[in-house]
């Protein structure tokens, strides 16, 4: 496994979207929810790159914002300021998918149900609701009926609170990022126990789909032992690019873009690029 570090350093100018070879379409909806006790691994970065990298390889993709701050919905463009409709009024108030989601501006293939600091009393607002584990899924599960979407992506808080359970009632697959640094496993085991839970009492489909390195220096020993370590453990949902550290990937969600569009000539956009063709031959498979 290796990656260069990118030190990119001069200002790139806003590009168009970035255009990809084909990727094979799945053989059925695959829903994805990114997901890590531990924060600051790059879950939202996964989501919306990977997400704009699917779309721009020809799926059609919607991604629910389950956090609060918002950040996926930043960095895909999508309007998030309190108020705005979104995944608030699909938890709490039940409305359909379809009436709050909206393109990103990143590719027409990609539509976003963005989140807003509304969604913050939702955990508290959610216990005393019937059925609240499941809201997300119904939701979900009605838009499907009538929409072609091939891949779905949630994207959590860093937390393991309703909200990111309503996501992991939903997904049928995790995505767990995980940073190439001193104790990049803690919070791990944790949220395996959660899966497990979340398989025996509520979802007996979710499963682990992937592991995801993220942050990667190649020319650090400490990169190098961390990505064994992982491989031992996850060996073979590993995905085998990994992503590196990348000054672009870091400054791409304040322009309210993904890193392929940013700057997609970049290590960071190159690495998520592959990434996201791996995965997508595998769920083609």
């Amino acid at each position: 496994m290796s990656a260069d570090v990118s030190r990119e350093t001069t200002t790139p100018r806003r590009a168009l979207p970035v255009e990809h070879a084909p990727l094979p379409r799945p053989t059925k909806t695959v829903r994805f929810v990114v997901a890590n006790q531990k924060g600051g691994v790059g879950k939202t970065t996964t989501t919306v790159n990977l997400a704009s990298a699917f779309a721009a390889g020809g799926l059609r993709v919607l991604v629910i914002d389950v956090d609060p701050q918002g950040n996926a919905s930043t960095a895909l463009g999508v309007e998030h300021s309190s108020g705005t409709p979104g995944t608030y009024e699909v938890l709490l108030d039940g409305d359909d998918i379809a009436s709050h989601a909206v393109p990103s501006t990143e590719e027409g293939h990609l539509m976003v149900i963005p989140a807003t600091i509304d969604l913050a009393a939702a955990e508290l607002e959610l216990v005393n609701l019937h059925g609240r584990e499941r809201r997300l899924k119904r939701a979900l599960d009605a838009y499907l009926a009538t929409h072609e979407i091939d891949v779905v992506f949630f994207d959590c808080p860093p937390s393991l609170g309703l909200l990111t359970l309503n996501a992991l009632v939903a997904a049928d697959q995790i995505i767990v990022p995980i940073q190439t640094e001193y104790y990049a496993l803690e919070g791990l085991t944790q949220l395996m126990r959660t899966i497990e839970r979340v398989k025996l009492g509520l979802n007996d489909h979710l499963r682990l789909g992937a592991v995801l390195l993220t942050m990667y220096d190649s020319r650090t020993k400490l990169s190098q032992q961390v990505a064994d370590e992982v491989m031992k453990h996850f060996g073979e949902q590993i995905i085998h690019t990994p992503i590196p550290r990348s000054v672009r990937v870091a400054e791409a969600p304040s322009f309210g873009s993904s890193v392929l569009t940013y700057d997609p000539s970049s290590a960071g956009a190159e690495a998520y690029k592959r990434a996201a063709r791996e995965l997508a031959e595998r769920l083609s498979a």
